[in-house]
């Protein structure tokens, strides 16, 4: 939580919410401790032991207002509460489910979306099922062993991946910020993702230490495919009844030259050996958190 305050700290000028600059420059970026408390209404003496970890229960009004001050967005206020449920050792308001199957119902509805390409994936985005338009999209994924498959992984370890996103730093750098926000509910999962990425991808490690957070809700992402070629995919991300599970899915409108894409994409798919029904593979992680 402390290291989060200060990289938000870092973020905010003293003009940015109405200081004076003073005279000379500033040793470091951003608010001091002593305007950041000053403006929130906590004592500098408080607001330090919270940075520093030596208080670990400041109460939700607390929270409120550093918020406020800072500027966060509501993902990352969201995650500041959440890093306050850890530190003070109680459970997160929302307690991560324990891992089952790729029920039926969703592997019917990985076939229904076809050609669009789709993924049943966890809160750290380990591939739990696909349909062969979804490993199709990503070269390269569905070859890995199933408890290896992870888009995140993928993104920063695959040799595929950096063409196969056009824009491979905003990809990579939502991938980081997704981490960072389903981190409080799923401690020991990310930590053991984190520790491989960032042992493995400076670039990796250096966006995990920006603090950046946000929750994945659609937009669109842009694909340099060897098979389909230049193309510009909307995307979905929908919650499962499973608490943590959610179904990311490709789409595109019929009669448009990205939905020609993704029937073509569907056809290299089939030729692989994928075109006889859905190619879900499900498996299953113990999650510690």
């Amino acid at each position: 939580m402390g290291e989060f305050l200060r990289t938000r700290r870092g973020r905010i000028g003293p003009a940015d919410v109405g200081l004076p600059t003073g005279p000379g420059a500033r040793r470091a970026p951003g608010l001091r401790r002593e305007e950041l408390a000053a403006l929130a209404g906590v004592s500098v003496d408080y607001y330090a032991r919270i940075e520093q970890g030596r208080e670990t229960a400041p109460s939700d009004a607390v929270l409120d207002a550093l918020a406020r001050v800072l500027r966060l967005t509501d993902d990352e206020h969201a995650h500041l509460f959440a890093l306050a449920d850890r530190a003070a050792g109680r459970s997160p308001r929302r307690r991560p489910a324990a891992p089952r199957p790729v029920g039926q119902g969703l592997r019917l509805l990985l076939e229904a979306v076809r050609p669009g390409p789709a993924y049943v994936l966890n809160e750290t985005n380990d591939v739990l099922a696909a349909n062969p338009e979804g490993y199709a999209l990503m070269p390269g994924l569905g070859d890995w062993p199933p408890g290896r498959r992870n888009t995140v992984r993928y993104t920063f370890l695959h040799p595929a991946a950096r063409s196969v996103f056009a824009d491979w730093r905003r990809v990579a750098r939502n991938c980081v910020a997704h981490l960072r926000t389903v981190e409080p509910a799923a401690p020991a999962a990310t930590a053991v993702l984190v520790a491989e990425l960032s042992a493995a991808d400076r670039e990796f490690a250096a966006l995990w230490g920006r603090h950046e957070v946000l929750v994945k809700r659609g937009g669109a992402t842009d694909f340099d495919h060897p098979v389909i070629g230049r193309v510009t995919l909307a995307n979905e991300v929908l919650t499962t009844a499973h608490p943590g599970n959610r179904l990311l899915l490709y789409q595109a409108a019929p009669g448009t030259p990205e939905h020609d894409a993704l029937v073509l994409l569907a056809m290299a798919a089939e030729g692989t050996g994928g075109g006889s029904g859905p190619h879900l593979e499900c498996w299953e992680r113990h999650e510690n958190g």
